[in-house]
């Protein structure tokens, strides 16, 4: 592909909104005295050039007395900021621009980039196989997608940042000290680092849109005690459907080139939502008050979604953090996998947010997708309960071998496209080993044993052909 296909998108740079908003009034004040100018005549033609050069003298002073104006004010704003963090508030005014701002200035860029694509449209980029007929499209480049990468052996890459570069790059909470699922969003729809002004005011956004309509409460409240949360939840996102502005604007006739707009609000108001009827499924006898509780707008996503799971304040931070730590590094996975792929499948029939999100959702309910994490669970928990708390190194390797002599698989390992062990994983590991609580839970040690003890099982076991 040419250096021009591969370019990356230029967004406008911050300072220059903000010069263009510094220096607005100034130009709004010239074009106003223009228009004051008293019409010409002969009759009071040196009248007029008196008055015109008073008015470009009160002009001149005038100018001179905002632009002292503006430098006081924006040295009043920095100490009433420092003044404001010694207090302990928060303030979330920010001139710069807001996440759809930001996505609606690469939208041309963007249009201009798959022009160019669509441009070389016969070109081949590979081959199928029969294999990829009957087996899938693992491997076949078959699809359009920027905001990650998976290698096999470095693992995932976001916009070209490790999970690592993220980790130091990406704003925090006004708590704990792990990136926000909020700011990884950002990048991934935008490719840029948002600050931390931006992200406080996208975190508040995201809480005082958080409400959901009555009949919402009302469909979980019926249904039936044994259903799978994961149905529940696809269920209850589908009924959002009610709210889309897409459905809305797209029944009203709206031009192709604007349905990203309405998408997006969708999107965003979807992304406020899940948390509140995640809540609800997790606590069905409470569903009443999970439904009117108010979210604290000066904190972020993940704090919010786990005071709605009834475990907000301090005494809680590790479980924010180790939320904002597991929704971001979740945020993608190259976008060919089952859930994101239904997801994009049934968009592309033009549902609305609402309705693709709900498809993805029940294709992330497979065992051999996100059921697999449910899976892992029951599985150590099954091992618990047969070796018990004060295992041994020949306890966990007995039991692995008793699971693979039986027919069965032991679920956590194997990957379609990673060969060394998940970045992801990795990172959740290196978080725990900063907390003693965590390393001294009889599960987790549990779950760590098996990861330095199964991959030599598995390798001698010879029939697995990725172990990571």
């Amino acid at each position: 592909m040419s250096s021009a296909l591969e370019a990356d998108v230029k967004i406008r740079p911050r300072h220059l909104t903000k010069f263009t908003a510094e220096n607005r009034a100034v130009r709004e004040l010239k074009f106003t005295h223009k228009e004051q100018l008293p019409p010409f005549s002969r009759r009071n033609n040196v009248d007029r050039r008196r008055r015109r050069i008073n008015t470009s003298k009160q002009l001149h002073d005038r100018e001179i007395t905002m632009a002292f104006t503006a430098r006081a004010t924006r040295q009043a704003l920095r100490a009433a900021q420092k003044s404001s963090r010694q207090l302990g508030t928060r303030s979330y005014a920010t001139a710069e621009p807001d996440l759809k701002t930001v996505f609606k200035d690469a939208i041309p860029a963007k249009r201009e980039l798959l022009k160019q694509v669509k441009a070389r449209a016969d070109e081949n980029i590979g081959q199928v196989s029969i294999g990829n007929t009957i087996g899938g499209m693992r491997g076949l480049k078959a699809m359009v997608w920027e905001g990650s990468v998976l290698d096999a052996n470095e693992g995932i890459r976001f916009h070209g940042k490790t999970i690592k570069d993220c980790q130091k790059e990406l704003p925090k909470g006004t708590t704990g000290t792990e990136m926000l699922p909020e700011a990884m969003f950002w990048l991934l729809l935008t490719g840029q680092v948002p600050s931390t002004a931006q992200i406080r005011a996208f975190s508040r956004e995201l809480a005082e849109k958080s409400d959901l309509p009555k009949h919402i409460l009302d469909l979980v409240k019926s249904f039936p005690r044994d259903m799978h949360p994961m149905t529940q939840l696809s269920v209850a996102v589908a009924a959002l459907n009610t709210e889309s502005k897409f459905a809305k604007a797209y029944a009203d006739g709206i031009s192709k080139a604007d349905y990203w707009e309405p998408t997006f609000d969708d999107s965003i108001a979807l992304l406020a939502k899940i948390p509140r009827i995640a809540a609800l499924v997790f606590r069905p006898n409470e569903i009443d008050a999970v439904g009117a509780q108010k979210l604290d707008a000066s904190m972020d996503w993940a704090y919010n979604f786990a005071d709605l799971l009834g475990k907000g304040g301090k005494e809680h931070e590790s479980f924010h953090d180790v939320l904002r730590l597991y929704l971001a590094l979740h945020g993608d996975h190259e976008g060919g996998n089952v859930s994101a792929h239904a997801t994009h499948l049934v968009g592309s029939a033009l549902s609305d947010p609402f309705l693709s999100y709900s498809a993805g959702l029940l294709g992330l309910a497979g065992p051999l997708h996100g059921l697999a994490a449910q899976e892992v669970l029951r599985w150590i928990l099954n091992m618990k309960a047969k070796i018990g708390d004060n295992f041994t190194d020949q306890d966990v390797k007995d039991y692995l071998w008793s699971t693979l002599k039986s027919g069965q698989v032991v679920p956590g390992y194997g990957h379609g496209v990673l060969r060394k062990p998940d970045p992801r994983f990795e990172a959740l590991m290196d978080f725990a080993s900063t907390r003693p609580e965590i390393m001294e839970n009889p599960v987790f040690r549990l779950v760590k044993k098996n990861s330095e003890i199964a991959p030599g099982v598995l390798t001698e076991h010879g029939k697995v052909r990725i172990i990571c």
